[in-house]
């Protein structure tokens, strides 16, 4: 094992592991900062991991942040900072205007930002928000090439005389030119190259309404979600309507262009009921048949589950696609109550997990028809 190996494993395990060497000078800071950190943790004590100290420590929290900057990689930065705040609940790294005016905006601490909110005074939440429009920033630039082409022109099955190499119709053109093989040099000569043409969708206006649980579990969905609707806002043959709730109903469709504002105006936690919300959904719709409804919950229902089946049966009757999402962000990884879900799928709404661009597809191909 290498220095640089067991000195990583001294910095994983802490002051138990002492005896394994001294640590270089640089070193002892990141240990001094992820004992900051993590020397808090019960757990690592119990199994003799970064045991803490009875003293106070000296670090403030504009200070440890300053030190993780410079000390780890991004990567192990933004780690950190979402511990501290979503493991350990160090508010103050979102919350101290000091702390808010030099750190480096990342997902983490937009989830934060958005959990802690309620707790900011206005000039606070002020600063908070170069935070939110930042990540948001990203996250829009990042999404909206892969929405947007989901929505654009696709293969039309006839020949173009407009030669572009992204329509070359590799078949057909190898079809035509079979007369063209050598076998002694084992080459097939192209004379006629085929390609097909490529029509932009015609499409009717469809309404797309995004229901989404803002309950704490959900924070990386209603993000996604509030971007999402953002980049459908104004394609061609789309109407986009975004509705938060909880055990109340938020219409924030008014907001769907400005997805910082939208997630400002959102409060995440509090108890849910799903079928109250789905039934707002079902008053917004002018053309049953020409209507989706993406449901983006846990599917743990805090009101009647017998009137939310019903309200969704009723729904997929009258000829509107229901999705149920469990999760809806880049990882797509759901946790959600399995027993109201398959209540749900049982009735027709189908219900699991998608990427942005993968709910972007899904609309588009219906649309599209």
């Amino acid at each position: 094992m290498t220095d640089s190996d067991l000195e990583r494993w001294r910095l994983v395990l802490g002051e138990p592991a002492a005896a394994m060497g001294e640590l270089s000078a640089e070193a002892r800071q990141r240990d001094a900062a992820l004992q900051w950190l993590y020397g808090r943790d019960e757990e690592h004590a119990k199994r003799d991991v970064r045991t803490g100290g009875g003293g106070a420590s000296a670090l403030t929290t504009v200070d440890w942040l300053g030190d993780i900057t410079r000390l780890f990689p991004k990567e192990t930065v933004e780690r950190l900072q979402r511990d501290a705040v979503e493991r350990y609940e160090i508010t103050d790294v979102v919350t101290d205007p000091e702390v808010l005016r030099t750190i480096e905006p990342n997902p983490a601490l937009l989830r934060a930002v958005l959990q802690t909110k309620h707790l900011m005074n206005p000039e606070v939440l002020r600063l908070a928000r170069r935070i939110v429009e930042a990540v948001v920033r990203d996250l829009v630039a990042r999404m909206a090439t892969e929405v947007r082409s989901a929505f654009t022109g696709t293969r039309a099955r006839r020949p173009s005389r407009w030669k572009q190499a992204r329509d070359f119709d590799v078949t057909r053109t190898l079809r035509a030119n079979l007369g063209h093989y050598r076998p002694d040099e084992r080459r097939l000569y192209i004379e006629t190259p085929h390609f097909f043409s490529r029509t932009r969708k015609q499409v009717d206006q469809w309404q797309v309404i995004l229901l989404v649980d803002q309950s704490g579990s959900m924070t990386d969905s209603v993000i996604h979600s509030a971007v999402t609707a953002a980049c459908l806002w104004g394609l061609p043959g789309v109407r986009t309507h975004l509705v938060a709730f909880d055990t109340d109903v938020v219409d924030l469709t008014s907001d769907v262009d400005d997805p910082v504002e939208l997630l400002m105006k959102v409060q995440l936690g509090g108890g849910t009921d799903i079928a109250r919300a789905v039934r707002y959904g079902a008053g917004l719709i002018e053309q049953p048949r020409r209507a989706i409804v993406a449901l983006i919950s846990d599917f743990y229902e805090g009101g009647s589950e017998q009137s939310l089946v019903r309200t969704v049966r009723e729904l997929v009757e009258q000829g509107t696609k229901v999705l149920g999402l469990a999760a809806l962000d880049e990882q797509a990884n759901p946790a959600y109550d399995r027993s109201t879900a398959q209540k749900l799928a049982d009735v027709g709404a189908p219900v699991g997990a998608m990427t942005p661009g993968q709910l972007a597809q899904f609309v588009a191909e219906q649309v599209g028809r």
